[in-house]
């Protein structure tokens, strides 16, 4: 047996429906809108979360300076005295430097940190691993500025010590002063050794060649190791040079991380590191200087 709905029934299912319909768009928009509340939500704390400070330092390769040149018309490394000779060098010997963010005084964000973690020319590490932890950013300077003096002393007092023995100089025949910004710490110490003994002599000790390197200068003509080899070995390939004395003590960390076009060479001592310097230059006994291998 069928039954047919009369026209009532089916103006009563009609109005039950459209009387329903308000209702199922309010819960429609309403699921959604959560959704979207509840991702924008999300981003909002992303973003948030991503600008705050980070915990760690970046590391990358920072500008070089070439010792026997001058910096603002001032010559880097100035010279006076009965045994100072004209000295026309058309080398270049580059000290080398590595920008840190992070430090007090420099804070980054967390998401610079990491699109610098996934950049190969940068390196990221725990800021207790460069500043202890509760340093200022005043004392963080001073630190760095203390370092840097101490090191131009020290390599002014070892060059002319070395250049007495060895080259015959007084060292009250010569009076050294260096000129020098913005660059702290000790590891440009061999460097500023190396520019006085260049520029005691008027030979071209270089040979017109851009050799950069790297290491501090101890009392006792030890060259110290550094921190951020690598990245100095692609800032000196990046400004043009082609030799890269590099501390023994770092060779672990140089071996298979050398700049294609760079030849880097192992020195212990201030002795190792200006017969390599006259090696280069000179060009003789340049292919028999020792290079970095793991230990």
């Amino acid at each position: 047996m069928f039954r047919f709905s009369t026209g009532a029934s089916v103006f009563r299912t009609c109005f039950r429906f459209l009387r329903s319909l308000p209702h199922a768009l309010v819960l429609y928009i309403t699921s959604h809108s959560l959704r979207y509340f509840a991702g924008f939500f999300t981003v909002i704390v992303a973003i948030f979360a991503l600008s705050l400070p980070s915990a760690y330092v970046v590391e990358e390769p920072g500008p070089t300076q070439d010792v026997l040149g001058s910096l603002s018309n001032t010559p880097v490394i100035d010279m006076s005295g009965s045994r100072v000779k004209e000295n026309h060098d058309t080398g270049k010997l580059l000290l080398i430097t590595v920008n840190v963010s992070g430090v007090p005084g420099y804070e980054i964000s967390t998401f610079y940190s990491l699109t610098s973690w996934m950049d190969p020319h940068k390196s990221l590490l725990p800021r207790e691993a460069i500043v202890p932890v509760g340093q200022s950013a005043d004392e963080y300077e001073k630190e760095s500025t203390n370092e840097m003096d101490d090191s131009q002393s020290l390599a002014q007092n070892v060059a002319l010590q070395y250049a007495s023995k060895h080259l015959g100089i007084k060292k009250e025949d010569v009076k050294v002063r260096l000129h020098i910004e913005d660059i702290g710490g000790p590891s440009a110490g061999m460097m500023y050794t190396l520019g006085i003994l260049d520029k005691l002599t008027p030979e071209q000790e270089t040979g017109g060649k851009t050799i950069a390197g790297t290491g501090t200068i101890e009392k006792s003509q030890k060259i110290g190791e550094i921190g951020g080899i690598r990245l100095k070995m692609i800032a000196a390939k990046r400004d043009g040079a082609t030799w890269f004395l590099a501390p023994y003590d770092n060779c672990n960390e140089v071996v298979g991380h050398v700049p294609q076009g760079l030849r880097v060479v192992s020195v212990k001592t201030l002795d190792d590191a200006y017969k390599a310097l006259k090696a280069i230059g000179s060009g003789h006994g340049a292919d028999k200087l020792p290079s970095c291998n793991v230990k």
